[in-house]
């Protein structure tokens, strides 16, 4: 049950389909970790995770929503306050959120410093952007190769098996690709992840 002091609400419809997501994987107990990583072309770009409870860092902000319980670090709880989590038209998780997204909080609006051929600078971006932000989950990404104007990435460690991988992907690899190498339009997910062996985010 939401109370009056839970930062954001989750449809009925994300619920059920997060808790669905969270059966599937092989920890008890895990939790929904949420974030503000960044701020993207498109607005505030989230970082998701599921979360073993000993895990939740001791200054999270934690708030249940039925049996899930959501944790918030305290720099993203004014970021996320009042925000939505709800499925789109498409099935996928997406997070409505009112709030302005100010670009002095990270880098990801900003356009970055990278050279070289299309694939040398996705590359660049995971090495020196992408991957540092996702290493805390025990993950990385890979460029397995481009086509045209497609990008197949690979998850792995931890965000391999995951079942929010798909969103981080999306809310937050894709929109830093595409802003920062125009030459992308589409971003592919080539991980097996039914091969992974440790999915805990």
């Amino acid at each position: 049950m939401e109370t009056s002091s839970n930062v954001i609400e989750i449809s009925e419809i994300a619920l059920g389909r997060i808790l669905e997501l969270r059966t599937a994987e092989t920890i008890p107990g895990l939790a929904l970790g949420l974030r503000v990583a960044g701020v993207g072309a498109n607005g505030f770009v989230y970082e998701t995770a599921f979360v073993r409870p000993e895990d939740v860092n001791e200054g999270d902000h934690v708030e249940k929503h039925g049996d899930l319980p959501v944790a918030i670090p305290p720099t993203s709880i004014d970021q996320l306050r009042g925000s939505v989590l709800d499925i789109t038209e498409q099935g996928g998780l997406v997070i409505r959120n009112p709030n302005p997204a100010s670009p002095e909080l990270a880098t990801d609006g900003e356009t970055l410093e990278l050279s070289g051929t299309v694939e040398e600078r996705i590359t660049q971006l995971l090495d020196t952007h992408i991957n540092p932000a996702i290493a805390s989950h025990g993950g990385f990404v890979k460029l397995l190769n481009v086509d045209g104007s497609t990008a197949f990435l690979e998850m792995g460690g931890g965000c391999q098996g995951c079942g929010l991988a798909a969103m981080t992907l999306r809310n937050g690899i894709e929109s830093a690709i595409k802003h920062n190498i125009p030459e992308i339009e589409t971003i592919e997910d080539a991980t097996d992840h039914l091969a992974g062996t440790n999915p805990y985010y």
